[in-house]
């Protein structure tokens, strides 16, 4: 069971608003973020590093990103998880969910799964739907003791609702578990929308050899729609990232 005690978490438990992020950094961010969009790495990595230089902790976080991903600079893990560890001790929810990621790893840290369940919370109480979705993952596989399948259903459902298209495909595969059919069809139906080829592969993979024409009928809409986009879709919403919650989808 995850203590519920005093935490060693340098995030304070009461909300911490992050101050407005000033245009100039907001500007850097977003151009950062572009040239990631577009491949250009070694362009990306001097717009974040001079971001961050004015201490704000959505910039700061983004220059941990840049470490962890390898974005125009030689990877370090622990590096990002010092610029993730400011920056979320800042309130910056999106930090707390990378250390998170980080921590449950044990990539460039030492493995604290305890603390990574505490920042994933905390990632969720500042509205970040897909840390609802390593909520759920976490309580399937049992990170509060026993594997606790409904009490992850719950959080998936509520990433879902919140649009997350991994949440999606995982509370549809606990419920085609349970055989509900129509609830997985929705779910399904949802994260077709999502644009994304690596999710049309996940429904392909889900649905797998299934005698249920409608969920066939699914399966070959994600078959065509992987035909018709072999890259993924670029979305420009510079704060936005993935991570390790779209790599566990169906683990």
């Amino acid at each position: 069971m995850v203590s519920r005690g005093q935490s060693d978490d340098p995030v304070p438990e009461h909300e911490k608003p992050v101050p407005s992020c000033p245009p100039q950094v907001q500007a850097q961010l977003l151009l950062g973020q572009m040239h990631v969009d577009r491949g250009w790495f070694g362009e990306a990595f001097p717009y974040f590093e001079a971001a961050a230089r004015s201490g704000h902790p959505v910039a700061v976080n983004m220059l941990g990103r840049a470490y962890e991903r390898g974005w125009g600079v030689v990877r370090n893990s622990a590096q990002a998880a010092s610029y993730f560890e400011t920056a979320a001790a800042a309130g910056e929810g999106w930090a707390m969910f990378n250390l998170a990621d980080l921590l449950l790893l044990g990539d460039g840290v030492p493995k604290n799964r305890a603390r990574a369940y505490r920042l994933y919370v905390s990632s969720a109480e500042k509205g970040n739907v897909k840390a609802l979705n390593m909520l759920g993952l976490l309580h399937e596989e049992g990170i509060c003791g026993a594997p606790d399948p409904e009490g992850a259903k719950v959080f998936f459902q509520a990433a879902s609702e919140g649009g997350d298209c991994w949440a999606d495909l995982n509370l549809a595969r606990l419920v085609l578990a349970q055989q509900d059919v129509s609830v997985a069809l929705s779910c399904f139906r949802r994260a077709l929308k999502s644009g994304f080829p690596d999710v049309y592969r996940a429904i392909i993979d889900l649905i797998g050899v299934c005698e249920n024409p409608v969920l066939h009928t699914v399966k070959v809409q994600a078959i065509r729609q992987i035909a018709g986009k072999e890259q993924p879709k670029i979305v420009s919403t510079p704060l936005e990232q993935t991570s390790f919650a779209e790599r566990l989808c169906a683990e």
